[in-house]
């Protein structure tokens, strides 16, 4: 709300005359004052006088007229002295403008409202996709951790059953070679026991020397019957060979062995004299 401006007090206002007038007194007197100096310090005009001589006389030269000083101006009417200038009137207050407001404008709170939106979804949209890359790192490393414990399971699982494997190889080689030694004892016994029984029908010649060996296939039945008896090597011998082939068809039926399944059709036996 703007201030009222002061009023004058009535006292000013009766001041305004006087003071008018004062200028024009001294205005009057300063002119006065000058055209009467102007006046005073005026040349006089020159004075000029022609002489002539007479034609007898010598001619006198006479003075010149003394110019009469021309009477003083009269003394300038007495000036009033003027009254002393009024004061200034105080200075009167002028109000101070209201500082110019801005209304704001609706559309920008309308703008940055928009803005701040904006931002806000950016912000959001960036921690969305910052905890979707988290989540799938998380994702991407629990699959490599599992991927990685399921390999580590299979190989432990894989070097699990090849141990198994091996143990159980070493089982059966170890059982294999104990049947096959065992198999291999039985069956040098079955073999000793037919040998024994043929050397026990040979009839040696009278003059064999040395040790020679023979050796003969036979072919039996699986009963022990002989089937056929063939000399495969002979010891050098003719009569030994002769004499050990009769002893093979004597010994018919061939003792059989004690488990069946060392029973052979077809058997290769070795014979020596002294043996």
């Amino acid at each position: 709300m703007p201030s009222e401006r002061p009023r004058a007090p009535a006292k000013t206002a009766g001041r305004w005359p006087a003071l008018l007038l004062a200028i024009v007194v001294n205005a009057a007197f300063i002119g006065v004052l000058f055209f009467s100096i102007r006046w005073q310090n005026r040349q006089p005009a020159p004075v000029t006088a022609e002489l002539y001589a007479p034609a007898t006389k010598m001619a006198v030269a006479e003075p010149p007229p003394v110019a009469k000083p021309e009477p003083a101006p009269p003394p300038p009417p007495p000036v009033a002295k003027p009254e002393p200038a009024p004061p200034p009137p105080p200075p009167v207050a002028v109000p101070k403008p209201e500082p110019k407001v801005d209304k704001p404008d609706p559309r920008a709170a309308d703008i940055a409202r928009k803005a701040k939106a904006e931002e806000e979804r950016k912000a959001k949209e960036a921690e969305r996709i910052e905890r979707e890359k988290k989540e799938a790192d998380k994702k991407k490393q629990d699959e490599q951790k599992r991927v990685a414990e399921t390999r580590e399971r299979q190989a432990r699982e894989a070097a699990e059953l090849k141990a198994q494997a091996e143990r159980e190889k070493a089982a059966r080689d170890a059982q294999q070679s104990a049947e096959a030694a065992a198999r291999s004892r039985a069956e040098a016994d079955y073999i000793r026991r037919i040998q024994a029984k043929v050397k026990g029908n040979v009839v040696l010649p009278p003059d064999m020397n040395g040790n020679p060996e023979a050796i003969f296939e036979v072919v039996q039945l699986p009963t022990g019957e002989i089937i056929d008896a063939v000399l495969r090597k002979s010891s050098g011998v003719r009569a030994y060979d002769e004499a050990v082939q009769r002893a093979i068809q004597k010994s018919s039926p061939l003792p059989r062995p004690d488990r069946p399944e060392l029973f052979q059709r077809s058997l290769t036996l070795k014979f020596r004299p002294q043996d």
